[in-house]
């Protein structure tokens, strides 16, 4: 890492920045120890020690079925000559794009009591009523934790298959000719070569289902996203709402922490990798078993349910919806705009500092400014609640002794909140992007323009932006279409009268009345086929 520049406006600027960005979570974190309520006492004795076992019982069962799919998936598209492999290395990751609450409802749709499926096997069996025979209930917590599951897991997969493409086949080799078999090579030495990768996957699939609200609370599973919930907008207590989320992102910071650690020492294959692999020659038998498993998840995860929300538009829609999607389209691609848009140019900002300013300390402000992505929307919007409410009283306070009327609530009552919040969710998406494209950057370039006498202004616009312009974009189509899907912030924070996609399919999805919203629910899902489609055609390019 090299630094070439000592610009004390920057340097000043970033920390500022990356305080910015944090204060919302310490101010929580504060008012959280200073806070002693009836109501937290009154949870802590009766509901609250269920809904941390919930919580806990559902991130084990998420994470453990999200490992099973995704390792196993990215092993048998990588490690063997499954039919269709060059269609299925991409559409496993198409479940991604699918919201958990959307799917969540979808199959409650289908298999619950009155759903097509039982009612089929009804007229079949002549089945009268529930007594006369056994189906398994979906809305329960295994039911959330498969549903979690089943959009979630290509984090494991896109990770660990990344993991087991390049590493280094010399080291098989050397395992065969040892006396190792195809299948002892690859659980010896394989897998604990791809550890680290699997680790940082299921560190995510566990922030992402901690973060979780809708689905919890649609299938009726109490969890301290829900508590969170339940506590600042039924009992509009925020000291106790912000002790819960506190308690919640001691747990994340807990998972990070162990994630890194188990990392920790974990040594780089050679430069130079060969990476031409033997495949693993399947029977017939084998292939069918292999097929099945990848693509039910295909199915399962995506093809079933975006199938089904296209039946409901066609068949439900009218002109009437198409206005009120119009409407709360323009509201989610607004905020998502201003989110994304902020959130690339803070780690543009932080990132170049980064690579290019003499502080000591430069790595510290892009590192803190990332932390927000672990915390789930909940507890971020009680952060926010926390800092903005405050200020806006004295702000308003201050305009009365003034002399002038009070503004009202123009930071927590308004856009400001949600777009603050989002960049603060996401701005860890734009960093890791930022930072990956800026270290393809020769460090050639960032001499050059300083030994011609070019200044840090004229050297980022006329060398380095340029060069990012295809990073820059892809970071920006992330956070956009994060923010487009992002659901418990926009709950608490958004103003009255105020509808996104997400929040307004999450109505009605409360209301059994999803029909009423699948051509939104589509949109949303159009959305997050952007980035993974770019992602996969930038994969195969390399």
């Amino acid at each position: 890492m090299i630094a070439l520049y000592n610009n004390k406006r920057w340097k000043l600027s970033s920390y500022v920045i990356a305080l910015v960005l944090i204060l919302p979570m310490l101010v929580m974190l504060v008012g959280s120890v200073s806070a002693s309520t009836k109501l937290f006492s009154h949870l802590w004795q009766t509901v609250l020690p269920s809904y941390l076992a919930n919580t806990l019982l559902l991130a084990f069962w998420v994470v453990l079925l999200a490992l099973f799919f995704g390792v196993l998936s990215a092993s048998i598209i990588t490690q063997t000559n499954i039919v269709f492999k060059q269609y299925l290395r991409w559409l496993l990751l198409l479940p991604l794009s699918m919201p958990a609450y959307l799917v969540a409802y979808l199959y409650t749709d289908l298999f619950d009591y009155a759903g097509p499926v039982q009612r089929i096997l009804r007229s079949w069996f002549d089945w009268q009523t529930p007594n006369d025979y056994w189906f398994f209930d979906i809305r329960t917590l295994p039911g959330a934790a498969l549903m979690l599951a089943l959009v979630l897991f290509p984090y494991v997969y896109m990770l660990t298959r990344g993991a087991l493409e390049h590493q280094d086949q010399n080291l098989f080799r050397a395992s065969r000719l040892l006396g190792l078999t195809a299948k002892q090579s690859f659980f010896s030495v394989a897998l604990p070569l791809a550890r680290p990768a699997i680790a940082v996957s299921a560190s995510l699939v566990l922030m992402e289902t901690l973060a979780d609200f809708a689905t919890v609370q649609y299938f009726s599973v109490n969890t301290l996203t829900t508590a969170i919930y339940d506590t600042w907008l039924g009992y509009g207590d925020l000291a106790a709402a912000n002790t819960l989320a506190s308690i919640l992102v001691l747990i994340i910071l807990f998972v990070v922490l162990a994630e890194q650690r188990s990392r920790s020492g974990v040594t780089h294959q050679s430069a130079r990798p060969s990476l031409k692999r033997e495949l693993i020659q399947l029977s017939v038998g084998q292939q069918l078993l292999a097929s099945l498993f990848c693509w039910s998840l295909v199915v399962s995860g995506f093809l079933l349910p975006i199938v089904l929300l296209i039946i409901m538009a066609v068949q439900y829609s009218d002109i009437t919806q198409l206005s009120a999607l119009i409407l709360t389209g323009m509201n989610s691609l607004k905020i998502s705009f201003f989110a994304a848009t902020t959130a690339v140019f803070i780690a543009l900002l932080l990132g170049l500092y980064q690579r290019l300013h003499t502080d000591k300390y430069r790595k510290i402000p892009l590192q803190v400014s990332g932390f927000g992505y672990a915390v789930p929307g909940t507890v971020l919007a009680m952060a926010m609640l926390s800092t903005l409410g405050p200020l806006d009283h004295w702000l308003n306070r201050a305009g009365e002794l003034l002399g002038f009327s009070a503004p009202g609530l123009i930071l927590s009552g308004s856009l400001f909140a949600i777009v603050f919040a989002l960049v603060v969710r996401f701005s860890a998406i734009a960093n890791g992007t930022i930072t990956s494209g800026i270290t393809q950057i020769p460090q050639s370039l960032d001499y050059a323009p300083a030994s011609l006498g070019v200044n840090l202004l004229g050297s980022i616009t006329k060398v380095h932006l340029p060069i990012l312009t295809p990073t820059i974009l892809m970071a920006w189509l992330l956070v956009f279409v994060e923010a487009m899907k992002e659901l418990p912030a926009v709950l608490l924070l958004r103003p009255f009268n105020f509808e996104t996609l997400s929040s307004q399919i999450y109505q009605l999805i409360s209301n059994e009345m999803l029909e009423q919203g699948a051509l939104g629910a589509i949109l949303i899902v159009l959305f997050g086929l952007l980035p993974i489609v770019l992602l996969n055609k930038n994969k195969e390019r390399v």
